[in-house]
């Protein structure tokens, strides 16, 4: 199985445990209140509230996590944001109708505890908490979750995982690997298409390389125009070389949707990219909106080796201090140009150029 859809199983995973969880206490609260005697409420709620909430995150969550990466998924995808949303929410509120309207959770417990339990529990439900408020807190409750998603895709999953934790509260010292992607020739494309071309354009670059990225547990740090910044700890990306079969994945996945770049913008993408590792301060910055940043001289070092991809006419460049942090490197063609001067450093920089073997 593929580390990408590996990664997208253990997302469908958690997001099941977090329902069943979020589920559990919300019923023993609602349970505890609702339902006499309290304990007992509690113990009904909690089953309820679990079964209930795992039932919709069963299938809103594979809709968010699996259908995106579906070619109904990128179509929805491209459709204006409030047909989209609109879309989205009509088929969350069938979900959540037959999840409420048809009280799965207390029928579980009937099913658990015999079915003049279940009428009882029913009842006192019904009493506090009728039909209709139950759809629209459970409403409330999705639209929560599909927020909470969105802003996780938004500055990536693990880094919003990270900023949840605090993991990079106090700024920390790492190495990392750095991949810095260039799109070639975007600016003429762009004075071909316009403005709103080339975003689709630059787009579907980016989505077509988000699988190999993921494939190779990498994560995309920030787009940059027509650039594409990945990253990995060092420790994440030694194995196997992850950073360099990455850009490879990349360009095949590019080369396999040619034929609809020609189609669709009368153009196929080619990319130039740098790759450099070394030691950076990682840390939150920011104030109203935050972020996770990369400080060090690794950053500006890999974009000046990106920067040498057009004098010395490779398309990728791949430093010294990568090569030696990677095991298996040796299985990709390696050129070595020798010492190198950069632009704003004193001292030369080993380089070479890589390509496959």
């Amino acid at each position: 199985m593929r580390l990408a859809t590996r990664i997208q199983w253990h997302s469908y995973l958690v997001a099941l445990r977090f329902g069943a969880v979020m589920g559990a206490v919300f019923g023993v609260m609602a349970g505890a209140v609702m339902i006499k005697p309290p304990l007992a409420g509690a113990l009904f709620g909690a089953i309820a509230g679990a079964v209930d909430f795992t039932f919709g995150m069963t299938f809103i969550g594979a809709a968010e996590i699996f259908l995106p990466r579906t070619r109904a998924g990128r179509a929805i995808a491209r459709l204006p944001f409030l047909v989209s949303v609109f879309i989205k929410a009509t088929a969350y509120f069938l979900v959540v109708f037959v999840q409420v309207g048809g009280r799965i959770g207390p029928q579980v417990v009937g099913f658990l505890f015999g079915p003049q339990v279940s009428a009882q529990i029913g009842a006192q439900i019904d009493a506090a908490f009728p039909l209709g408020l139950s759809i629209v807190v459970g409403m409330m409750v999705t639209l929560l979750l599909v927020m909470l998603r969105q802003a996780a895709q938004l500055v990536g999953e693990r880094t919003f995982r990270k900023i949840i934790r605090g993991r990079y509260r106090q700024p920390r010292t790492e190495e990392r690997f750095f991949l810095f992607i260039d799109i070639v020739g975007s600016t003429p494309v762009a004075e071909k298409l316009g403005a709103l071309s080339v975003h689709r354009y630059l787009n579907r670059i980016f989505q077509a390389a988000s699988d190999p990225v993921d494939d190779h547990d990498g994560e995309v740090y920030q787009y940059v125009g027509d650039e594409i910044v990945v990253t990995w700890l060092v420790p994440d990306g030694r194995a196997g070389a992850k950073p360099l079969a990455c850009f490879f994945a990349i360009e095949a996945a590019l080369a396999a949707a040619a034929p609809e770049f020609e189609r669709e913008f009368g153009t196929v993408p080619k990319l130039r990219a740098a790759l450099h590792a070394g030691e950076v301060v990682t840390g939150e910055a920011g104030g109203s909106r935050r972020a996770i940043v990369f400080h060090g001289d690794v950053m500006n070092t890999t974009s000046r080796i990106e920067n040498l991809t057009r004098t010395l006419d490779h398309p990728f460049l791949v430093s010294e201090d990568a090569i030696v942090r990677m095991q298996g490197a040796d299985a990709y063609a390696l050129k070595d140009l020798g010492p190198q001067s950069l632009r704003g450093r004193e001292g030369q920089m080993r380089v070479y150029a890589a390509a496959l073997s």
